[in-house]
């Protein structure tokens, strides 16, 4: 099985994140010649490519083990013919982000934050995405009529004071349209922090260039947000990208879907999540899967999430643990969903358990008023 470093010997321009967006692979054809595929397995995709499209980064398709068709990154990044297959529960907006867009681009959801969708592109569709409803139909950024409107809606809402930049995937843009959209957000005086959501550091670690972050630290406080779905991802590669976001002095925190057949096991989790701990990235959600079209194998029960969860805290570190999340179908927003250590309460006392299940009593405190 060959290795990135093998095929950057191979390809002179392997570590150019441009020549990576420009050979991702798109059709059919070219992901089968890249996996060995049978003729089955090759139509399967096309058909599936007729609804929904593909693109991966050669540097991301080649963390795949072609000799087995369970690789969990293959399941991320190439299409399967389950998509095809209808579910009655598929929503095509099912975080109601429509509803709730005052003007395009803009998500005003929560009172104090929006998200800004600048852009439809990815360097490489997840097979799970929550946005496929327009997310890599067409490779479009925001035009500049559009970003102005979005601006003058965040400049007329002084309550907006931490601004969300996703898409697509922000860090695919030129350097110098990204810094344009940030240093207008910048101009805004309440804007405090602005926040970009990635998976590049995953996908084409080689976009993270000493240029995209100089550019950042100019306006700083910036947060990003990256999305390792499992251990494998974790390269030299992916490390150092996200080493060098640290070291820029902008913080990086993780955000992973639960996906059946892919990370949906105990031991899987805790080793992404420890890893990403050593690599200075935070574990910041885990997102039960989505309700998107084309995605219900994805999905695994509530109660797994929970599970993991319950088996997760207490035996790694607190801050290698992520809140467990739903995001409320229809846009009720991000709801934590959690094991319940209480086993009764009154006003006398808490009764609960912890990690090992051993019962422990807290007691309420003495109204001191009513006993005079």
């Amino acid at each position: 099985m060959k290795r990135c470093k093998d095929y950057a010997a191979h390809y002179p321009k392997w570590n150019d994140w441009k020549w990576q967006v420009s050979n991702r692979i798109t059709t059919a054809d070219g992901i089968a010649g890249f996996l060995g595929m049978t003729e089955t397995e090759r139509s399967d995709v096309g058909q599936c490519l007729s609804a929904f499209r593909m693109a991966i980064t050669p540097y991301y398709a080649s963390l795949i083990n072609p000799d087995d068709p369970d690789d969990p990154i293959r399941k991320v990044c190439v299409p399967s013919i389950q998509e095809t297959y209808p579910c009655e529960d598929d929503m095509a907006d099912p975080l109601g982000e429509v509803s709730e867009s005052p003007v395009p681009h803009i998500v005003h959801r929560y009172p104090d934050r929006v998200l800004f969708l600048i852009t439809l592109q990815c360097s490489t569709y997840c097979r799970y995405c929550t946005r496929r409803r327009v997310v890599g139909e067409e490779d479009r950024i925001i035009s500049e009529p559009a970003l102005k409107t979005a601006l003058a809606y965040i400049r007329s809402h002084p309550e907006i004071r931490d601004v969300l930049i996703s898409g697509g995937d922000p860090l695919v843009m030129g350097t110098e349209k990204l810094e344009h959209i940030i240093s207008e957000l910048r101009a805004i005086p309440h804007v405090d922090i602005i926040r970009i959501g990635t998976r590049v550091p995953v996908v084409l670690p080689m976009r993270i260039t000493e240029e995209l972050l100089t550019m950042l630290k100019k306006y700083q406080p910036i947060w990003i947000n990256t999305h390792f779905t499992h251990p494998r991802e974790i390269t030299p590669e992916s490390g150092k990208a996200c080493a060098t976001i640290v070291d820029a002095g902008i913080p990086l925190g993780n955000q992973t879907v639960l996906l059946r057949g892919i990370n949906d096991r105990t031991e899987i989790l805790k080793e992404l999540f420890l890893k990403l701990v050593h690599l200075r990235v935070r574990p910041y959600y885990l997102y039960q899967c989505d309700l998107s079209r084309g995605i219900g194998h994805f999905r695994t029960t509530v109660d797994e999430g929970i599970e993991i969860m319950h088996a997760l805290t207490g035996n790694i570190s607190g801050y290698a643990v992520p809140k467990f999340v739903i995001d409320a179908p229809g846009g009720g927003g991000k709801v934590p969903i959690n094991y319940n250590y209480v086993i009764s309460k009154d006003d006398r006392e808490v009764v609960m358990e912890n990690f090992r299940g051993d019962i422990y009593r807290y007691p309420q405190p003495i109204d001191r008023q009513k006993t005079r």
